[in-house]
């Protein structure tokens, strides 16, 4: 791609002050929203985009509806719904190692499926957690919105796999390996989507095995894409739906690992290897979940807003696992399974200001539904799937059902009248406080909690993760080789993740090749997947970024930071098992 070239003035040696990923925007993609074209669609009755948890909850929650009432269920058509999961299957690009709170599942079921039929690890046995400091281990009390008594364990991307079973059972159409490149607007209404061409080459002419991807019309489409959904964000613009305040994201780096005697709780960590300086904006935490069948899940998170160039989310998870308190809990492991992915955790300030537009729902991640503080987004994921669901079945089918999509607002009223509306509510200033650091950003959440988020009573500012300044620091100590037994590099990583992404597929990333060399850097240790490499730049004080698409496991992390993640070839990116 071609790179945009920015006035030399400023970058000075060692890069200016104030220096932000933001004034280095990615090129222009390809047009995302735009009016049908195809001549013969395939049409159907709601078209959900996202095979997780909020895609799969309102296919089965519309599958339901269908059943309970025949004749108005006739209304959606032959193909009633379809779920469009970019991965090669539901649950491939879910992340292993999960702390399930079980309502969603309950309220999804009910009696029908009891919890202990469902594909869960057991209620949380206990629960630790931790200040760490370079040597040390401190117990501190668990923060109440850290308490998990009563939730479950899982493997995400096993729940994922069932999840699409029973949808399928309620007769949703699943289409696989199927990415979502066009949202189809006609007259100021979605009336569907177009997925993605098959088989081009780098240079985009198409191969041998070249399929073009097809427009499917739809009646309703609800976007659950879960993390920097692409079709979301094209929606949140094109319908000016954004919330107060600027959508955030942290990256989570995950392992699952198979250890004798397993583990016993469940143990969350803060500090080490993060440093607790406002100045650096290192907000996060590490994290251990016993899996069953001495299967651990070992991971750490970070948020994106942080603002020194050199620092690596994955070599801060293989850092975290040298500590004196945490190296014991894997000794004679052995590592499975390796992935990343970012979280969603703007909260409530950052929701879109109505979560409907004409023809369109949105729900799940992509929307912002993520309880930061809890560590909880499945359940909410699944609550608002089913929400949209409802909404959806009774806006098609009703009486008078052709002027029927009006009553979308619905699902809006629904979801403010829920727990997950209050919940967020409480804590909807709880993520921005750590920009302070740790322990002022501690106290603040400590007197949000205990006033239930009645204090601060006004929002608290944020900024986009892209236009936090960066702060040159030298390079971080304590950075670890990689053995092979306990400790990995990035590329044999990427690897373990099972990723699939062709070699010679057209490039999927869309980024800035000309930069000053720190925000360079910036990119190249954050992405966990070796994707970006630094070159020698045009001029002084410049880097050009190479980048090797075909290692990326679709984080979503450069999206957050200056860059755009644009969806691969339908079936790329990693294929977790969760075991």
């Amino acid at each position: 791609m071609a790179a945009r070239s920015h006035p030399s003035p400023r970058v000075a040696h060692g890069g200016p002050a104030g220096l932000r990923p933001a004034d280095y925007p990615p090129p222009e993609g390809p047009e995302v929203v735009a009016p049908p074209s195809d001549p013969e669609p395939i049409e159907v009755g709601v078209c959900i985009v996202g095979g997780g948890p909020a895609g799969l909850a309102c296919a089965i929650r519309l599958g339901q509806a269908i059943a309970e009432d025949p004749a108005r269920g006739e209304r959606l058509g032959e193909i009633p719904v379809v779920v469009l999961e970019k991965g090669k299957q539901p649950g491939a690009h879910l992340l292993s190692g999960a702390v399930v709170d079980p309502r969603g599942l309950t309220r999804l079921f009910g009696a029908r499926v009891p919890l202990s039929e469902m594909p869960l690890r057991g209620p949380v046995p206990g629960e630790r957690v931790y200040l760490l400091t370079e040597r040390r281990a401190v117990p501190l009390p668990t923060p109440p919105t850290m308490r998990n008594h009563g939730n479950y364990l899982a493997s995400a991307s096993k729940l994922g796999r069932w999840l699409a079973g029973e949808a399928e059972r309620g007769g949703a159409m699943i289409l696989g390996e199927t990415a979502a490149v066009k949202l189809l607007v006609e007259d100021g209404q979605v009336v569907g989507v177009r997925t993605g061409d098959k088989g081009r080459g780098r240079d985009g002419a198409p191969l041998a095995n070249f399929e073009p991807g097809s427009e499917l019309r739809a009646r309703l489409t609800v976007l659950c894409e879960g993390t920097q959904g692409y079709l979301t964000g094209a929606a949140l613009d094109h319908f000016r739906l954004h919330g107060s305040a600027p959508q955030t994201w942290e990256l989570g780096v995950k392992e699952l690992w198979r250890v004798p005697g397993g583990l016993d709780r469940v143990i969350h960590t803060l500090g080490w290897p993060l440093r607790a300086g406002a100045r650096f904006r290192e907000f996060g935490g590490a994290f251990l979940y016993p899996m069953g069948d001495e299967l651990v899940t070992v991971g750490m998170v970070v948020g994106l807003d942080y603002r020194d160039p050199t620092l690596s989310p994955h070599e801060l998870l293989q850092q975290f696992k040298t500590h004196p308190a945490i190296r014991p809990l894997l000794a004679g492991g052995e590592r499975l399974e390796w992935g990343a992915k970012t979280i969603t955790s703007g909260g409530a300030l950052a929701l879109p200001r109505r979560l409907h537009a004409p023809g369109l729902l949105l729900a799940g991640e992509g929307a912002g539904f993520v309880n930061v503080p809890a560590l909880k987004g499945i359940h909410y994921a699944l609550e608002t799937g089913l929400l949209a669901a409802e909404t959806a079945f009774s806006a098609l089918t009703e009486d008078g059902h052709e002027q029927a999509p009006a009553g979308l607002g619905r699902y809006d009223e629904a979801v403010r009248a829920s727990e997950l509306w209050s919940e967020l509510h409480e804590v909807r200033n709880m993520r921005q406080v750590f920009s302070r650091g740790l322990v002022v950003g501690g106290a603040l959440a400590s007197l949000m909690t205990l006033s239930r988020g009645r204090l601060p009573a006004g929002p608290v500012a944020s900024e986009a993760d892209a236009s936090v300044p960066l702060l040159a620091t030298g390079s971080r100590t304590g950075a670890v080789a990689a053995d092979g037994v306990l400790t990995f590099d990035k590329l044999s990583s990427v690897f373990a993740s099972g990723n699939r992404t062709r070699d010679d597929q057209p490039n999927h990333i869309l980024l800035e090749t000309e930069v000053p060399r720190r925000v360079g850097e910036l990119w190249q240790n954050m992405c966990p997947a070796q994707v970006y490499s630094l070159d020698a730049g045009a001029g002084a004080g410049t880097v050009r970024v190479e980048v090797t698409p075909s290692n990326c496991v679709q984080c979503g992390a450069i999206s957050a930071k200056g860059g755009r993640l644009t969806p691969p070839e339908g079936g790329s990116g990693p294929e977790y098992e969760g075991l």
